[in-house]
Parts: C-alpha cells; structure tokens; sequence
C-alpha cells in the first residue's frame, strides 16, 4: 500500500545512485496524504529518474496515483481505467490502457482535480501544475 511504497520512496531517494534496479513500481503511493505532500512525492519520484546532473537514466519509475499533484511530474502520463459488461455468468471486466497527449493530459489531470467533468477551472488549474512541475 501506500505507506510502504513511500518508506520504499524514501530508501531510494537515499541509495539511488548506487542502486543497479532500473525500474522501480510504486503503487498508490499516495495513499492517506494530500495535495502538497503529493508535490514532495512527485519532486522526489522524478529524482529518481535524473542522474545528479538532472539528466535522464538512473531510473524508470512505474507509479500508480489518484493524485494529480504527483501525475503531474511524469514524463509519461497513462489512463487506466476498468469496465465491467453484462451481468451474472456473462459478466466480464476488462481493463483499458490509454497513452495520453498533451490535450489528453490536461483533461485528465482536470478531473482529477474536480473528481467528475473537466470545466475551463480545473483544465487551467492543470495547466498550472504541469507548469509548477516542469512539464
């Protein structure tokens, strides 16, 4: 869960230059913590992706986050989302995987933001943290 993921973020942020992992999974790693803790979070997982010069290559970090503060530092910003068809035996549930462009990624980090439909607010205030973060 999330409190493991961020004692695990905290050891590698630490040890990350002498570390051989290439990729690292954080899942939900926001759990149980807010919106500017969430910027921490994301400043150091992108940290773990940048050598000491701030380049690129250390390490390729996977994260799993309802949280658009730390979404907001990816590189790449992907959209998982579930969908469950029919019903009784029939029943199925499927999982879809979408990469997101620049549009895209506003839209999505604005319903995160609002927890339902993108409005002119949410979409500008996305655009604001794509910006505070570096992307």
């Amino acid at each position: 869960g999330g409190e493991l993921s961020r004692i695990m973020l905290a050891i590698k942020s630490i040890l990350s230059h002498a570390d051989r992992i290439s990729v690292i999974v954080f899942d939900e790693i926001d759990a149980n913590i807010g919106g500017r803790m969430g910027t921490v979070i994301g400043q150091k997982l992108l940290g773990l992706t940048r050598d000491r010069k701030g380049r690129g290559g250390q390490h390729q970090v996977l994260c799993i986050t309802h949280l658009p503060q730390i979404a907001a530092f990816a590189d790449h910003h992907l959209r998982i989302a579930k969908t469950v068809q029919g019903r009784g035996a029939a029943r199925r549930t499927t999982t879809g995987v979408t990469i997101l462009d620049a549009r895209s990624r506003i839209d999505e980090l604005a319903e995160m933001l609002a927890g339902k439909e993108a409005t002119a607010t949410t979409r500008k205030q996305a655009r604001e943290l794509l910006k505070s973060a570096g992307t």
